[in-house]
C-alpha cells in the first residue's frame, strides 16, 4: 500500500477547498485499507491506556463534514478498539432551552474530556460559524445583548466569534488539550450517490430527510463557510486536516494515521513508574495470591 505523509492534509497555509482532493489513491483495495486500519486502531487503543495512566493530557477529536461525509461510521470504525471508559462521544445537534441559557460554546466546554481521556465531538463548536453563517437566523434564539435583528448580525460579529473560537481553543491547549479537528471533504457527487443510496435501499430510509435536499442547495455556501472557519482557525496548537472523504475505507484509515502519527510525538506520555518499594515486592505479593 502507498505509504502517506500527514502533513499533506494539515492545513498550514489559507487553502481554497476546490484545490483540496476528495480522493486520494493509496494503491490498495479496500481489504488491505481496513487491514491496516485495524492494525493501526489497536495501536491507538494501546496509546489510550497509556495517555490515561499518565494523566496529565486529554485527546479532543472534532468531526466535521457536509451531510453524508461519515462522520457517524467514521466514529464507530477508528475507535472501536478503545477502552469504552476512556473515550466518550458527544453529538452536538440544535441547541437545548437549557444550552440557549448560557454562552454558545457553553455546552461544548462541559463535554469537553477530563484528563486521560479522549473526547469525540460529532459536529462540534463549528456549526456556531458554520450553520448559522448560513442560516443567521438561527442567532436570534440565543438572546445576544445587542443583537436586536438578522441585521445585527455582520462581519464584526463573525470576526468576534471567530476570535473566541480561537481563545477557547487556545485555552484549553494550553492546559493539556491536544486537539485535532478533521474536515471530511466530500464532492457533491458523491453526496448525491449516498443521498440516492438512503432513498433505494429500504433499510437505510430513516437516515433520510427532506431537509438534506434543502440544505444540499446551499452547498456553495456551505462551502465558503468551511472555508473560511479552516483558514481562521487552523492553528499550530489545533490544526484542522482535510480528509478526502469520497471513499469512506480511505478517510477512516487517514484519521487513524493522523491519530496516531502526532500522538507518538508526546513522546513524555508514558506509564508511570511503579513505586519504589511496590516493585520490589511485587514477587511477594504474588506469593500472597497464590497461596490464599
Amino acid at each position: 500500500m502507498k505509504s502517506i505523509d500527514i502533513n499533506n492534509f494539515v492545513v498550514t497555509e489559507k487553502v481554497k477547498l476546490k484545490e483540496r482532493p476528495t480522493k486520494v489513491n493509496l494503491e490498495a483495495d479496500k481489504k488491505e485499507i481496513e487491514k491496516e486500519l485495524r492494525t493501526v486502531r489497536k495501536k491507538l487503543g494501546k496509546f489510550q491506556d497509556t495517555i490515561y495512566a499518565h494523566g496529565k493530557y486529554a485527546v479532543l477529536v472534532c468531526i466535521q463534514g457536509m451531510d453524508t461525509a461519515g462522520k457517524d461510521s467514521m466514529i464507530r470504525e477508528v475507535f472501536k478498539d478503545f477502552n469504552s471508559r476512556g473515550v466518550i462521544v458527544h453529538s452536538f445537534k440544535v441547541p437545548t432551552p437549557l444550552e440557549l441559557k448560557h454562552d454558545y460554546l457553553w455546552r461544548h466546554y462541559i463535554a469537553l474530556p477530563a484528563r486521560g481521556k479522549f473526547g469525540i465531538f460529532n459536529r462540534t463548536h463549528y456549526e456556531n460559524v458554520l450553520v448559522t453563517r448560513v442560516h443567521p437566523e438561527y442567532i436570534m434564539g440565543e438572546n445576544i445583548p445587542g443583537v436586536e435583528s438578522v441585521d445585527d448580525i455582520d462581519d464584526a460579529f463573525w470576526n468576534k466569534r471567530f476570535d473566541q473560537i480561537n481563545q477557547f481553543e487556545k485555552h484549553i491547549a494550553d492546559n493539556g488539550m491536544i486537539i485535532f479537528k478533521f474536515f471530511l471533504h466530500l464532492s457533491k457527487d458523491e453526496q448525491k450517490f449516498r443521498l440516492l443510496r438512503r432513498l433505494r435501499l429500504e433499510e437505510k430510509n430513516w437516515k433520510f430527510s427532506p431537509g438534506d435536499l434543502k440544505e444540499r442547495k446551499l452547498w456553495d455556501e456551505y462551502q465558503a463557510c468551511y472555508e473560511d472557519a479552516i483558514n481562521r482557525t487552523s492553528k499550530e496548537h489545533a490544526p484542522w486536516y482535510t480528509i478526502p472523504a469520497d471513499d469512506k475505507a480511505t478517510a477512516r484509515y487517514l484519521v487513524a494515521r493522523v491519530l496516531y502519527d502526532r500522538l507518538i510525538t508526546y513522546t513524555e506520555i508514558e506509564e508511570p513508574e511503579l513505586d519504589d518499594e511496590i516493585k520490589a515486592n511485587i514477587e511477594l505479593y504474588k506469593k500472597q495470591l497464590e497461596h490464599e
